[in-house]
C-alpha cells in the first residue's frame, strides 16, 4: 500500500463483529489502530486475525476519557479520520467540525450497525475519489 488516505480508530469488537471481509475491504486505503476494551489482548488478537495481519496498532490507554480523546486526536495527525467510539465529548465533536481533513465520528459500542457501515463506506469512497 502507498501512503494511507485515512486512519481508523475503534474498539477491536467493532472490527471482529463486522461482516466477513468488510473491514479488510474498507481499510484497503487506510490504517487501523484499536483502543483497548474489556476484551483485552484476546480481542486485539481477534481484530488482527479479522484483518489478516500479524500485528495491529493499539492507541495507548489514558486515565480519563478526555485524555483518551486527546490521544486519539494526536494519533490522527493530518490524515482523515474514521473514529468509532461509544460517545464523544462536546470538545471532540467541535474539534471534528473545525478540523481541516475530513473526520467521521461514529458513536457505536460493539458491533457496527449496517447503516453506520454504509456511512463509513461512503466516507472512504469519497476519500478514495479525491485521491484518484
Amino acid at each position: 500500500m502507498s501512503d494511507p488516505l485515512f486512519r481508523l480508530v475503534c474498539a477491536p469488537t467493532t472490527l471482529t463483529r463486522s461482516p466477513e471481509g468488510w473491514a479488510v475491504e474498507m481499510l484497503r486505503d487506510g490504517v487501523v489502530a484499536v483502543t483497548a476494551d474489556d476484551g483485552g489482548l484476546p480481542a486485539i488478537d481477534d481484530a488482527a486475525r479479522t484483518l489478516g495481519t500479524t500485528a495491529i496498532s493499539v492507541v495507548r490507554g489514558e486515565a480519563s476519557p478526555a485524555e483518551q480523546e486527546r490521544t486519539v486526536i494526536a494519533h490522527a495527525g493530518t490524515l482523515a479520520l474514521v473514529w468509532m467510539a461509544p460517545t464523544f465529548s462536546t470538545e471532540t465533536q467541535e474539534w471534528a467540525r473545525k478540523r481541516g481533513p475530513m473526520t467521521l465520528l461514529v458513536e457505536v459500542d460493539g458491533e457496527l450497525p449496517a447503516d453506520d457501515r454504509r456511512r463509513v463506506e461512503r466516507f472512504v469512497a469519497i476519500l478514495s475519489g479525491q485521491a484518484a
